[in-house]
Formats: C-alpha cells, structure tokens, sequence
C-alpha cells in the first residue's frame, strides 16, 4: 500500500474538469500547459491524459499493451462498482460498438463492416456528394444568409449515410431525418468522459432503443427487397461462415450514420469558423478551390472534431517517461498531439497549405476510423462548394457558441452570410 503511495506521488499531477467551461471554450491552451509539465499526467479522477504527439500515437497505435479493456469496469469508473451497465440499452449499444472491443471480435466486425464499406464504394460517391451538397447550398443562395450548422453541415452527412444505407425519403422524410439527427446527439452522451445524470441516461437509452427500431426495420426491408447499397452490402458481408449478426448490423449503422452526424458535420462547421477566422486563408481557397482538400486536413489537425479517445493498459509499460500499470486507464489526447509544437512547427497557426507530419484526427492502429476516407470526401467537397458558390461568405457571430461536452467539439450554431 505505502509503495502504491509512493508511486503516486511521484507522478506529475494535473486537476482536469471535463464540463469545466474555460476547456470547453478553449482545450487547446489547457492541454498545452499538461504537455509542457510532461507528454502524459496523472490526473485526480484516476486516469493518465496523453497530450505528447509520440505518447498519444505510440499509445494508439500499440494493440500489444494497449486496447479497450473491461468495459463494464471502464463505465463503473463514473458511476460506482454497483452500477448495472447492460440495464442501460444506450451502454450496451455503446459495448458492442466495434471500436470499443478488442481483437478478436473487434478484428472480425470490422473486417466484414470494411468489406461493405469499401473505399471504392466511397470514390464511386463523388457525384452522389456533390449533387447533396449543391442541393443544400441552392436551397439558401437567395437567402443571404443560414445557419451553417442546422442547415448545412448536418443535412450533408446525414443525406449522403442515408443515400450509400439507401434510405429515400419513402422510408425517412425530412421529420424523421431531424428526428434521427436529435436521436444521435441525445445517445452519444453516453461517449463523455463523465456520468450522466439521469435524466440524460434516461434519454440516452429512449433514444437508442428509437434508434436500433429504426434501423431494424430497414434491415429488415433490405432483406425481403435487397439494393445496391450499404443496408444490403452489410447483409450480405461475409468471412468464411461468418456474417455479421442482426444486432450487429444494427449497431454498426447506428455508429456509421452517428459518426457522420457527430464528427463530419463538426469538421465543416469548424472548419468554416477558422477559415473565416484567418481570411488570408479563406482567401487563398476561394482563389484556388483546388486545395479543399489539403484545407480539410489542415482543419482535423488544428480544430479536431473528436477531441480524445481512451485505452487500457494491458500490461506495465513504460510512455512519455511514466509507468502506466497494467489496468490504468489513458485519455489520448487528439487534438493535443495535433498541436504539438514538437511535430508541428506553429501548431497554433491554421495554414491550408501546411506540409509535414499527418495528424492524427482519424485515430491510429486497428482503431483507425473507417469512415476517414468519406470525411475527407464530404470535407473537400463542401468546402468546394462554399468558396465557389459564396466566396463572400462571412460569420456574423464575434463569439463562437461551442456546444457543451468535451468529446465532441463543434458549434452549437453558426450563422454566415454572404
């Protein structure tokens, strides 16, 4: 017991406050200050925080010693050892997420989800993309002016998942769309670093068991009457004798549609706001709109859109110069390793046409998201779209509202005009 002290005490110790307003409005200053103490800090509430470049990659990527761990331990964390998790259908849903299992389940999920979701399936979406994305900016032009992140950043992703599931308005009409778009934000509260009150607990769950109804019926319909779409293809993946079950599908469509509503449409509304908020370089994209996509990257290193993902050490190992025990628990930081002075000379400059080392925005190893190469696509496209069509395009906030929660950032609004 005294020697478990002792090495407590000998580990750099920093107060984190996840809901904490001044890191909501800010994390990267906070962070900047734990990586200036050491690349990773303990932290009151029992955890190591990874805010190095090396650390967080060398901790993401390293499946030997580190992985998702004991899930049901992990939530009991928040709530205490007597918390029944499965009794929470939006914590359940949350267990079976492939990207919080290990190998070798998680290895053979995403396997069979990767057959479906393909990167040529993706590519052959450009069109599809670009026709959402026109669609959406034509219904404001005459306007002057919307609310970029309702009107725009979330349609596009939600139309473009429901487009590659085959959904058509036939099975979800705008209601319904906005009705999904609330049910994804309200059950991801389950992703925060914190526990939930009950009322959010309660809601979270409504609205997954809302969610997986949804989706079971689709799944259900693409099996009577199959499409050449990603309902269909995730029915029909297979490796050897295995295929993924129906709660399976459920709940990598859920993940995929929620991935897309939760970080694509942040990247967009984020990405507008530094543009606008560095004209020089809104500028140069508009006078040349073939950088979209160096400026898409540029975006997910400087303004990441998730903010932090966890692992669990599997055995002692030694990073950033501290023993992380078998069992402890890392918060790796993204958005801190993506502003690493030590890898990215002035991290705190946003330049569109930056050149270097590759931020790690998407994650890394086998948890590497499987949907970065169509948030790339919708990022390039729709950036496209608004330096061309509205190369006058403005922000009429001084002051950016940034929606509570730590591992999500994006704007709770954006009004432009143009």
């Amino acid at each position: 017991m005294s020697e478990q002290r002792s090495v407590a005490a000998n580990r750099p110790t920093v107060h984190f406050d996840p809901t904490n307003a001044s890191l909501i409005e800010n994390p990267h200053r906070v962070f900047a200050e734990f990586r200036q103490r050491s690349p990773v800090v303990w932290n009151e509430a029992g955890f190591w925080i990874a805010t190095g470049y090396d650390t967080v990659r060398s901790v993401i990527i390293d499946k030997r010693n580190f992985g998702q761990g004991d899930f049901i331990r992990n939530i009991q964390l928040y709530y205490g050892d007597g918390f029944d998790v499965f009794a929470h259908s939006a914590y359940r849903w949350l267990s079976e997420v492939f990207v919080y299992q290990d190998p070798p389940r998680h290895t053979r999920i995403r396997g069979l989800v990767s057959q479906a979701l393909t990167v040529r399936r993706v590519r052959e979406m450009r069109p599809d993309i670009e026709a959402i994305t026109h669609g959406l900016l034509d219904r404001v032009a005459d306007q002057g002016s919307m609310e970029l992140i309702h009107d725009f950043a979330y349609r596009l992703p939600t139309l473009v998942m429901c487009n590659m599931l085959g959904i058509g308005a036939d099975e979800a009409d705008e209601a319904l769309l906005t009705r999904l778009n609330q049910a994804i934000a309200d059950a991801f509260l389950v992703l925060e670093m914190r526990p939930l009150t009950t009322a959010e607990l309660e809601l979270a769950n409504r609205q997954t068991d809302f969610l997986e109804s949804f989706f079971g019926e689709i799944f259900e319909r693409r099996r009577k009457q199959p499409r050449d779409d990603l309902a269909t293809a995730l029915l029909h993946a297979r490796d050897g004798d295995s295929q993924l079950t129906e709660r399976e599908m459920i709940t990598v469509a859920i993940a995929l549609f929620g991935a897309g509503f939760e970080t694509t449409a942040h990247m967009i509304g984020n990405g507008v706001l530094v543009l606008r908020q560095n004209p020089q370089e809104w500028q140069t994209l508009v006078a040349t709109p073939e950088l979209a996509a160096r400026a898409t990257e540029e975006i997910l290193r400087y303004e990441s859109s998730l903010i932090a993902t966890y692992r669990t050490a599997f055995n002692d190992i030694e990073v950033g110069g501290q023993t992380i025990q078998a069992g402890e628990r890392v918060l790796a930081v993204l958005a801190a390793a993506n502003r690493d002075p030590g890898m990215f000379p002035q991290p705190d400059t946003f330049t569109i046409e930056r050149e270097g080392a590759h931020h790690l925005a998407f994650g890394g190893g086998i948890h590497f998201c499987v949907g970065a190469e169509l948030a790339r696509l919708e990022g390039e496209i729709a950036l496209r779209a608004l330096a061309t069509r509205m190369p006058a395009l403005e922000v009429v906030e001084s002051t950016p509202q940034w929606r509570p929660g730590f591992m999500f950032r994006g704007l709770s609004e954006l009004r432009v005009r143009w």
